[in-house]
């Protein structure tokens, strides 16, 4: 799979989740086998590059791969100046932001809400190609609402305005993150393309990923949701690929030993006090599946200190051998 000139051996993604893919996590799941790592979406506003939010969602540095930042916005203008701001900081690939469901976004006319109006998105797109000399990618989603699909114009407008690669959510604005991501409209315009698109909306297992794709001829895979938790995943969906059968598991100690990684970037990265509040998220991903898990983090949420919420975790999975020899998997 090729992204302008950017050749990408594993086409496995990670999608763009605010709140949620920050550097430690995109750095994680770059370990586990990712070939293609996108960054919290940032706001193309000018006023908010410098808030501590834009701060760290702009930090690219030692992060490895190819640095791909996704930027928000309604107005051409603004947003072609944002796509040559993050050139200058070391962005290799912009990415616009057309697939955020959230009420906040869609209200300023922002990221799915620009689904609805078909004129502005080639405006967008044709003035943020135009703007820099790096690839330009497109997130978005089937339609802002279920009778109103209109993902096959907006392709042929993202292909028409120099747009490198697409990335697909199955699911329209208005259903957000519930029921089932729909793919046989995304393998209609994957027919009629010719620039990469990656499927998105419930990749959860290396079965469903190998399934959809075979379905959609997708050129490669993007995975948000399903990586909560469980970033070994992108291990078994890239082994999965490549031998049409899944690895052995991780050992629970290697598994144990990534969540306290995962929990010391954060502290590192964010500094104690936010890298706390922020890992508590993770940490009910990671423990709410196994034994006990669920009790143990919210006694874990109380806690007010950086290293006793790291302490606590370990000591948590210092006893998980009692009750289970394997983490917890949905799809073995």
């Amino acid at each position: 799979m090729h992204i302008g000139a950017y050749a990408i051996d594993t086409p496995i993604a990670l999608a763009p989740m605010a709140g949620i893919t920050d550097k430690p996590f995109r750095r994680l799941c770059r370990a586990f086998g990712v070939g293609w790592a996108v960054g919290e979406m940032l706001t193309s506003d000018p006023s908010l590059r410098h808030t501590k939010k834009s701060l760290f969602r702009s930090d690219f540095s030692d992060e490895g791969g190819i640095i791909a930042v996704q930027i928000l916005g309604n107005d051409p203008a603004v947003m072609a100046e944002a796509a040559r701001y993050n050139v200058s900081l070391g962005a290799q690939v912009i990415d616009i932001n057309m697939g955020c469901p959230a009420k906040k976004v869609c209200n300023v006319a922002a990221g799915s809400a620009l689904m609805q109006n078909e004129k502005l998105v080639a405006e967008i797109l044709t003035a943020v190609v135009g703007a820099v000399d790096v690839p330009v990618t497109l997130k978005t989603r089937l339609g802002w609402a279920d009778e109103h699909k209109n993902l096959p114009a907006i392709a042929r407008i993202a292909e028409d305005a120099g747009i490198a690669a697409l990335a697909i959510h199955g699911r329209t604005r208005t259903q957000m993150y519930k029921g089932e991501a729909e793919y046989d409209l995304i393998a209609e315009v994957k027919g009629r393309l010719k620039i990469p698109v990656w499927v998105n909306g419930d990749i959860t297992s290396p079965q469903k990923a190998a399934a959809v794709q075979a379905q959609t001829g997708a050129d490669g895979v993007m995975v948000g949701r399903g990586a909560q938790g469980q970033p070994w995943l992108f291990r078994d969906l890239k082994y999965y690929r490549e031998r049409g059968e899944l690895p052995r598991p991780l050992p629970l100690a290697e598994c144990g030993a990534t969540v306290l990684a995962h929990i010391r970037a954060m502290h590192e990265f964010y500094g104690d006090i936010a890298g706390m509040r922020i890992a508590r998220k993770h940490i009910g991903w990671y423990l709410d599946p196994l034994p006990h898990g669920e009790s143990t983090r919210r006694e874990i949420n109380q806690l007010n200190d950086a290293e006793a919420q790291y302490d606590a975790v370990a000591a948590f999975l210092d006893k998980l051998p009692q009750y289970t020899d394997t983490w917890a998997c949905s799809y073995r």
